[in-house]
């Protein structure tokens, strides 16, 4: 027995290290996960600071107009996960995306300095959603993949680590293509 003395000890102290590595891999993802979440938060905070300057830019245009200003207005992102963020956040980009469309319908509004510096600025806030959510969702993809896989999903059984799941939002900048029929 005591021959084999070493290779146990060897097996013992390779499995301790992979454990105490698969481990700290799942915190480092995770702590990955939450600091492009606070990418992606402080980037819609940017949005929701801009969501005033354009409403006073289209005040002033009919009642449809201030009706949609208001439910923009009233519009708050609530939520502590990740699904319920992004659901009140593609409300408002929804509403954003109507309020720039009524804004088309105005050429005084539309050749305006002000709201053409304004709609420039909303587009760059989403390109940086955009990127903040890429980067984020790649995180996640890495962290998962990790919950799942074989043998690093015992250890997550163990410890209790769950999947996260992804953001997807739909911005107000995005437009559909139209439909070309020829």
């Amino acid at each position: 027995m005591e021959e084999y003395m070493p290779i146990i000890l060897f097996i013992c102290l390779v499995g301790i290290l992979w454990l105490v590595g698969t481990y700290n891999n799942f915190i480092k993802r995770r702590n990955m996960i939450e600091e492009q979440w606070s990418g992606i938060d402080v980037a819609l905070k940017r949005r929701h600071n801009l969501i005033p300057s354009l409403i006073k830019a289209v005040k002033g245009y009919g009642k449809h107009e201030s009706e949609l200003l208001q439910k923009t207005t009233e519009q708050r992102t609530e939520g502590n996960t990740v699904t319920q963020r992004a659901v009140s956040e593609s409300e408002i980009s929804r509403t954003l995306n109507n309020l720039l469309a009524v804004a088309e319908q105005y050429p005084d509004l539309k050749a305006s300095h002000n709201f053409l510096a304004l709609q420039h600025s909303l587009n760059e806030i989403e390109k940086e959603v955009q990127q903040a959510r890429q980067r984020y969702n790649a995180a996640v993809r890495k962290y998962n993949t990790l919950v799942e896989s074989f043998p690093s999903n015992i250890m997550a059984r163990i410890f209790s680590f769950k999947p996260y799941n992804y953001f997807t939002l739909e911005l107000a900048t995005q437009r559909e293509l139209p439909d070309v029929d020829f």
